[in-house]
């Protein structure tokens, strides 16, 4: 039986009793009282075990509960930390990107520069044949001609 039923047992008792004239006082049954209190002394360990094992019952749902938030806290953090590893990872190979296409056409601009003075180099040499050869071209015109014009001379 519940506490509180009997405590308004009690009560009702208490409320109902024959009031002794000219007192405060009133008339119980002595029995029925001390009924009542055997009656909640059974009852109220019942509810104190109840109450310990809502207790008990709350401080491992409040445990678990803690334990699944440590975990969910954690398993937060881990992936913040990969995605914060992803990121720099993706910041450095963007940076290692850049730099090599800086070095790419650093190295393009040196070849094509040096390729452009080969090229010169090469052009320059022919120039200087071509020169030659033409002077040599003239040389044996002028002759053809010089002695073109010696045998014209000669009876």
């Amino acid at each position: 039986m519940d506490v509180l039923v009997l405590i308004d047992k009690l009560d009702d008792i208490i409320h109902n009793a024959r009031s002794v004239p000219l007192t405060d006082s009133v008339m119980i049954d002595r029995e029925e009282i001390y009924d009542i209190l055997d009656q909640m002394r059974s009852t109220i360990p019942e509810e104190i075990k109840q109450a310990r094992w809502i207790v008990k019952e709350r401080q491992e749902m409040l445990s678990e509960a803690k334990q699944e938030a440590d975990r969910v806290l954690a398993e937060a953090q881990e992936r913040a930390e990969k995605l914060a590893s992803d990121t720099e990872v993706v910041r450095l190979a963007e940076k290692n990107a850049h730099q090599i296409m800086e070095d790419a056409r650093e190295r393009e601009r040196e070849v094509r520069l040096g390729a452009e003075d080969y090229a010169d180099e090469v052009l320059g040499n022919l120039e200087m044949n071509l020169d030659k050869f033409i002077a040599a071209v003239r040389r044996g015109r002028e002759r053809l001609q010089g002695r073109g014009a010696n045998d014209d001379l000669q009876p």
